[in-house]
């Protein structure tokens, strides 16, 4: 694949969840019904090893292989793929994108050091080397809400002059007063939000979503970001609906229940039904929603978000 540029990551971009048999070994046979599945619904890219894909429990020889069926189906079908070359340790990080660049994927998504905060300084040495290893494959920085060290928009300016091969960034978004300093870093490289605000993202200036709205439902979260290019005040008012319901069945599960953020997107694919045999089992040790509760979440989901849903596509 060509490498990708800010230019042309954009969109509906699926996580690679990864599908855990009983014995807490990787179902590679249900990770490629779901590649199949998000092939079919035309979703602008898919990522492997986000939060989502558990990549801080994968070994060397599962990375390897999650990496290497991710390229397959994604060349294959004409797909942009992005792989996740996250890890808590930068060095396995630094290899992992050596032995992945062969993939040719269209970036590497990476993290910053995670043991403990960073200065800016260690930042962007870390990501330079990042940035070498993966040449001329471009990098996104993945900073979510966990990170122990969060960018300010002033920060990622000073950051993409330091490492010009970040083309992209995903982050937890803000207020209207973030996407204003945030402008001009917009300009210069793709900014991805969280799905659930997709609409008031690309309102702001936004370029898409590493999405968990496409967790419940890959077709429903790409006709969403479909919508939201043709008609902007159709999209928000789609939003606003998705919102109450994140806020009411999905966010608690965090915020009440204390489970992961992986936790969550998990419970949303079996909640939205896409891919039989999927449960929201996490990898030890953390733990998922029981499969009853994911299910009562999806009812739910079809009563308040029924657009998301239809019966041709998702079940």
């Amino acid at each position: 694949m060509t490498p990708l540029s800010s230019v042309t990551i954009f969109g509906n971009w699926a996580t690679l969840l990864l599908p855990i048999n009983r014995d807490d070994s990787i179902d590679y046979s249900l990770l490629a019904d779901e590649l199949d599945y998000f092939v079919e619904a035309r979703v602008n890219g898919v990522y492997s090893n986000g939060s989502a894909g558990e990549f801080y429990t994968q070994d060397e020889d599962e990375f390897d292989r999650v990496s290497a069926l991710l390229a397959e189906r994604c060349e294959r079908a004409g797909i942009p793929f992005q792989v996740g070359a996250c890890h808590t340790s930068p060095q396995i990080t630094r290899a992992r994108i050596s032995r992945a660049k062969s993939l040719r994927p269209g970036a590497f998504q990476v993290i910053l050091p995670d043991w403990f905060p960073p200065t800016f300084d260690e930042i962007v040495t870390c990501l330079s080397v990042f940035a070498a290893e993966a040449a001329p494959v471009p990098l996104i920085v993945y900073n979510p809400p966990h990170a122990k060290r969060h960018l300010s928009p002033a920060e990622w300016a000073k950051l993409i002059d330091g490492v010009p091969s970040i083309v992209g960034m995903k982050v937890p978004g803000g207020d209207a007063s973030w996407y204003a300093a945030m402008a001009p870093v917009m300009k210069r490289v793709s900014l991805f939000i969280p799905g659930h605000t997709l609409a008031t993202g690309l309102s702001q200036g936004a370029h898409g979503a590493y999405s968990n709205v496409a967790c419940l439902s890959p077709r429903g979260a790409q006709r969403w970001y479909e919508l939201c290019r043709k008609d902007a005040a159709a999209g928000l008012a789609q939003e606003a609906r998705i919102r109450r319901f994140w806020s009411a069945h999905i966010a608690p599960l965090i915020s009440e229940r204390k489970l992961c953020n992986m936790a969550a997107d998990k419970a949303a694919a079996t909640a939205g039904g896409w891919l039989p045999g999927f449960t929201p089992k996490l990898r030890w040790p953390y733990s998922g929603l029981p499969v009853s509760d994911a299910h009562a979440i999806g009812q739910s989901a079809r009563l308040d978000v029924p657009e998301l849903f239809d019966s041709s596509s998702d079940k």
